[in-house]
């Protein structure tokens, strides 16, 4: 199946595209808590760019280094990116501490991520780096960020873009200028200009992955259009804020994971939207995480007298592996799905886009049957940094192994699950999203917060399905038997199957990664090891006392080896 010929990319690479969208009057808006905004124009943006790489260059940042950057949404956190490419360096964006509460866990991973980029030096500021520790690395503060404007000639790579780790560790993914630009080509003839009315995006995407980064903040570049960020911790808090920005700024495209509009179906009241009207969003992709048909529903129900439309809906499918979209489904045309209950369709592949579903042997399946996801295409990573092992085994014959399962109906792409997720019960497959689908309505248990598992129960005979949710804030522990037998009678008579084993847990308990999606394979790992528990918040003494460590202790110079 193929997206048709790749459009050619209107720029090589990132920072050509920079400067041209500085000729022009748009720009980016950033949205704090109480609504305040602040707005820079891409000139403004590419200006301060060029005095941040004046300064990476001043740090001893040369043409192919790596640098890292832990920062929050916000304009230091575009000077760092951007500055980081004009000095003809590799910007590698990590993501800031999420729950203090998994401080050293947090730890563990930026440790990791550190090791394996190698960076020359990391951008961080004084908040969030006493929270990271001794990473070894020089520390430069954004108030830094200041020097000789200065632009070299790009590297070849543009981007290290580290994966969600849904099921394994983060990889590097090695993303080149021509994968990227690739990228924002592809999306731009999927969702072009309209002759009357310019494209406006609002995200609360992180961006620190692919969603944010590459789909809002590099595809605002490329138009050139306008932007307007809001931090994702603003948006967690006050979903409410998010639609507000879509009405304010009249914007015409906004991206989510299904979560967030079963979170705004939720907690959104109407005196929160009073006087707002969605009618100019046209384009509301939904994806990075598997489409849930029922948050959809939900969402264009509950917002439909506030001028949303359902025909709005794009679930979409991609992988930071192939720089970010896959497949979109046609604007204007809404969700599809089969059966009374799905799977949804994730639509048709990008421009440049082909896709395959095979077999063990690697054959292609007829349209119809499940089977592996592989895609090609120029947006394809050139692959994972320092790994040539794990890149050989995810880049076969020129095919990405995206580790997903799906098939083809009527040219458009249905997605399974993952492969390393699949519960095998009896000899039958099932999908875990299938049975974690069916909790949605169970009274006292989390929306969103569970994982089905196969495990191997002692004693049994083959696989079981584990399933492991966390209780509502409000219910009580005295309720986890009555909620563990809740929970296997609305899986049982949505999906056939009677699970072994429902743990309740504590909220806050399922291991999440860095993007918020829950990692199965890890939660199996810390349920049998007798780890699995929620985290216990720092007092505010040893917050305190983390925070001032930090600060006291001497920072490495940048230069020193």
């Amino acid at each position: 199946m193929t997206g048709g010929p790749a459009p050619q990319p209107k720029h090589v690479t990132l920072p050509e595209a920079l400067r041209a969208a500085a000729a022009g009057d748009e720009g980016v808006t950033f949205v704090d808590a109480r609504e305040r905004e602040r707005r820079l124009g891409w000139r403004e943006v590419r200006e301060r760019a060029r005095a941040a790489a004046g300064a990476l260059r001043g740090k001893g940042v040369r043409r192919g280094d790596r640098v890292a950057i832990v920062l929050g949404t916000s304009p230091e956190l575009l000077d760092a990116f951007f500055g980081a490419q004009l000095a003809g360096a590799v910007p590698v964006p990590l993501y800031p501490p999420l729950r203090l509460a998994r401080l050293s866990e947090y730890r563990r991973a930026t440790a990791r991520m550190l090791a394996i980029s190698t960076p020359r030096l990391l951008v961080t500021d004084r908040v969030i780096a006493p929270l990271l520790g001794d990473t070894g690395v020089p520390v430069l503060s954004p108030r830094e960020l200041s020097g000789e404007p200065f632009e070299d000639e790009p590297a070849e790579l543009g981007l290290i873009q580290f994966s969600s780790g849904t099921t394994a560790a983060p990889r590097a993914v090695a993303l080149t200028h021509a994968n990227l630009m690739a990228q924002c080509a592809a999306i731009e003839a999927c969702m072009p200009h309209d002759a009357r009315v310019r494209q406006r995006c609002v995200s609360w995407l992180p961006l620190y992955h692919d969603m944010g980064l590459i789909g809002c903040l590099m595809s605002a570049v490329y138009y050139p259009g306008d932007l307007v960020l809001i931090p994702p911790e603003v948006f967690l808090a006050r979903p409410w804020l998010w639609l507000r920005a879509i009405a304010r700024h009249r914007a015409t495209i906004s991206p989510a994971p299904s979560f967030a509009y079963a979170l705004c179906a939720d907690r959104v009241r109407d005196e929160h939207l009073e006087g707002h009207d969605l009618s100019s969003w046209r384009h509301a992709l939904d994806g990075a995480e598997p489409v849930s048909l029922d948050a959809m529903r939900r969402f264009a129900e509950r917002f439909a007298r506030f001028g949303f439309d359902a025909r709005a809906l794009m679930p979409v499918y991609g992988l930071a592996e192939a720089s970010l979209g896959v497949t979109f489904t046609p604007p204007g045309r809404g969700a599809r799905w089969l059966g009374r209950r799905g799977p949804v369709s994730v639509g048709r592949p990008l421009p440049g886009v082909e896709i395959e579903v095979t077999d063990e042997r690697d054959a292609p399946l007829p349209d119809g049957e499940v089977g592996a996801i592989r895609v090609r295409g120029p947006a394809v990573m050139a692959g994972y940094y320092g790994d040539p092992e794990g890149s050989a085994r995810a880049l076969r014959g020129g095919w990405l192994e995206t580790g997903d399962l799906g098939t083809i109906v009527d040219g458009e792409l249905y997605v399974a699950g993952r492969a390393k997720d699949v519960v095998v019960v009896r000899g039958a497959n099932h999908a875990p999203q299938e049975i974690e689908e069916a909790l949605r309505g169970v009274a006292g248990l989390r929306r969103g917060c569970a994982v089905a598992v196969g495990f191997m129960p002692r004693g049994a005979g083959g696989e079981e399905v584990l399933v492991l949710a966390e209780r509502a804030r409000d219910a009580g522990a005295g309720d986890d038997a009555a909620l563990a037998e809740a929970a296997r009678a609305a899986i049982l008579e949505r999906t056939g199957i009677r699970p072994h084993t429902v743990g309740i847990l504590e909220p806050g308990s399922l291991p999440r990664t860095s993007s918020g999606k829950l990692r199965r394979a890890e939660s199996l790992r810390r349920w049998q090891a007798g780890e699995l528990e929620a985290p216990r918040p720092p007092g505010r003494l040893a917050l305190l006392v983390t925070l001032v460590r930090g600060w006291l202790t001497p920072r490495r110079p940048v230069g020193a080896t």
